[in-house]
């Protein structure tokens, strides 16, 4: 049983919250964000590089011991939750203001694209080893961060140009 608890006790558990606000949150957003809308006519290259990014982004951190004790561990925590705070509230402006003019700008429209940026580093330094002690290099989790947030922003932004037009 404990191995099971010490397995279970891993950085997915930090991903739980976003995937269920994006549950709760995903049929308010504005039209442009359904997934009719949302998921037209998008280059392939961005489309799949983005699938992809975002399973081994979600994934991964199952493999990554939740431990928060040394300081950069703390920091980390303390990022996760400032970048879920700012992505949390990019959501409610676009659904509660959605004609507002930082909704309606770059900046506002693009932010829950670009904002998982903060959270996902967060995670990356919480998750600083990986269980069955296999060898690590926290690099990988942020490249592949990073390249996430960079298709999952310029997805977003082909929508935002659309109804820009």
């Amino acid at each position: 049983m404990s191995e099971i608890l010490t397995y279970g006790l891993n950085c997915f558990l930090l991903i739980i919250p976003i995937l269920l606000g994006n549950v709760i949150f995903a049929k308010r957003l504005p039209v442009a964000f359904q997934p009719e809308v949302f998921g037209r006519n998008i280059p392939p290259f961005i489309k799949y590089s983005e699938i992809t990014l975002r399973i081994f982004v979600l994934i991964f951190p199952v493999l990554m011991p939740l431990n928060i004790s040394s300081p950069l561990q703390k920091s980390g925590l303390a990022i996760f939750l400032t970048g879920f705070i700012l992505y949390t509230a990019s959501w409610i402006a676009l659904i509660k203001y959605p004609l507002s003019a930082w909704s309606r700008s770059a900046a506002g429209f693009l932010a829950p694209a670009y904002t998982p940026l903060i959270w996902l580093t967060g995670i990356g330094l919480i998750g600083d080893r990986l269980f069955f002690g296999i060898e690590y290099h926290p690099w990988i989790f942020f490249a592949a961060a990073f390249l996430f947030v960079v298709s999952h922003t310029a997805h977003t932004y082909i929508i935002y140009k659309r109804t820009k037009a």
